[in-house]
């Protein structure tokens, strides 16, 4: 596709995007924008979730992984599921009885103002990072393939990226986004699906049956090691880790919890919840087929692109076809724009409820605050975006992404598990104090963790142990009877 072409695809889809907020985002209120009215259809919140839980990193680093780690990051995804259900059937009962717009009053309720505060402030600065992760990945992709053509930096690239964000959910929030991401999630999926098909005929498999085959006698698509205990690859690390990732980076993660929070009743966010987590696996699992298919179909045609840059490459060949690669395109404008929307909107919400306490402000202001703290929040992930172009320069970026989320949501781990576990009361003054140490000794743990447990190197399984160092820290607080 010529540079021209891509760029009238981004401007129509954007186009498509903002048709839809003008619609859905008529009532300017903030019940609309915080909790769509808690009027949701559960299965469109369902379906949405997924485009937005897997991004555009899992778009990019899924499959341009499986060189390296083969369809290891299955053993994470299985866990994701088992997480899932601990969300539904735990988490989302709580959230709903106490009938929460913030999560995080939960903390206030049970520990503290300061308890409340830091665990706020924790996935401020998680999703913060997470978004810009995913958005930094899109966006140099997009630089690469449109914007450096028209000598554009990649400074105003992601000015534009965040500009197109903020123009689209500014005053529908999370109610535009549970149709947006269901549009979105569509795209990328039939992304996915496109792109395999040409795959499978340049590679000769001529049906279902024959992908599948391929798949399972490929060397590349070992699923489950069990072999070095000491491996980052370990099943058991990669089984609980996906387990505890899902409930800290879903759960315990205002972002995706506020999507279930707009369904109607408690048991239409079950539903949503277990159905999503159902669909995911197999979804996860179209996306290593698509790694593998892509690896071999790279090494046939003498194509050295790998990691990251190994789908963009191929997707963009001029023997792939305008229509793929025009489904690529919006597979990963979709899959980068379904989280970062989202994750705009539950940014704004934390602050305004958590840091602002808006609830308890005139209700005249309330629009406008809302209003300044989404703009805020859009040039902070300008600022970030731009700082880790600085910082990272050969990066598989769904690793880096899970090795930042083990560190920052560590803390909102064991807050909630100290809380929904035990019936201890803490010194909450002092918890802001554990959840900074808890993150500094997991890093230091994870940086001599081969010298000081005999070889063994710690992979996601980081948020574990910062989670578990959180809760100790707390039980060293713990007020006494």
């Amino acid at each position: 596709m010529s540079p021209t072409a891509i760029l009238l695809l981004i401007v129509c889809y954007f186009g498509l995007l903002i048709l839809i907020s003008y619609f859905t985002g008529k009532e300017d209120s903030n019940a609309a924008f915080f909790k769509a009215n808690k009027s949701a259809p559960w299965y469109l919140v369902a379906f949405g979730m997924i485009g937005a839980s897997l991004s555009g990193v899992t778009f990019i680093s899924v499959p341009g992984a499986i060189e390296a780690k083969q369809f290891g990051y299955l053993q994470v995804v299985f866990g994701y599921f088992f997480g899932y259900l601990i969300i539904a059937y735990v988490l989302l009962p709580l959230y709903y009885r106490l009938n929460l717009t913030s999560i995080y009053t939960y903390l206030k309720d049970r520990f503290g103002i300061v308890s409340y505060k830091t665990g706020s402030i924790a996935f401020l600065i998680s999703r913060t990072v997470g978004a810009s992760f995913r958005l930094f990945l899109v966006a140099k992709v997009l630089q690469l393939l449109v914007f450096d053509l028209f000598d554009i930096p990649f400074a105003i690239t992601v000015i534009i990226t965040i500009a197109l964000i903020w123009l689209y959910t500014f005053r529908g929030g999370i109610k535009t986004i549970i149709f947006t991401d269901t549009l979105q999630t569509l795209f990328m999926l039939v992304s996915v699906v496109v792109t395999i098909v040409f795959l499978a005929s340049a590679l000769d498999l001529n049906s279902i049956g024959d992908v599948i085959t391929y798949t399972k006698e490929s060397n590349l698509s070992k699923v489950f090691f069990f072999e070095d205990g000491n491996d980052s690859q370990y099943f058991w690390k990669s089984f609980l880790s996906g387990i505890f990732i899902t409930i800290t980076m879903t759960g315990l993660d205002q972002d995706m919890m506020q999507k279930n929070l707009t369904c109607r009743n408690l048991r239409d966010a079950q539903k949503n919840m277990v159905t999503f987590s159902i669909v995911l696996v197999f979804v996860n699992i179209l996306f290593l087929v698509l790694g593998l298919m892509l690896t071999q179909y790279a090494a046939k045609n003498g194509i050295t692109a790998s990691k990251d840059d190994l789908f963009p490459t191929i997707a963009m060949l001029p023997e792939i076809g305008i229509v793929t690669s025009a489904f690529f395109l919006l597979g990963l404008i979709a899959a980068a724009y379904s989280s970062a929307d989202s994750a705009l909107t539950s940014l704004t919400t934390s602050f305004c409820f958590d840091i602002l306490d808006i609830e308890n402000k005139p209700e005249a202001k309330r629009r406008g605050l809302r209003k300044r703290v989404h703009i805020g929040f859009s040039a902070v992930l300008v600022l970030v975006i731009l700082l880790f172009d600085i910082i990272f320069t050969d990066v598989s970026v769904i690793w880096e992404l899970f090795k930042a989320a083990g560190y920052t949501y560590g803390p909102l781990l064991g807050l909630f598990a100290f809380g929904l576990i035990t019936k201890f009361q803490i010194k909450d003054r002092l918890v802001w104090i554990i959840a900074i140490a808890a993150p500094l000794l997991s890093y230091i743990l994870n940086l001599y963790s081969k010298e000081l447990f005999n070889g063994h190197e710690i992979g996601f399984e980081i948020l574990i142990y910062n989670g578990l160092l959180m809760f100790l820290g707390l039980l060293l607080i713990k007020k006494k009877a």
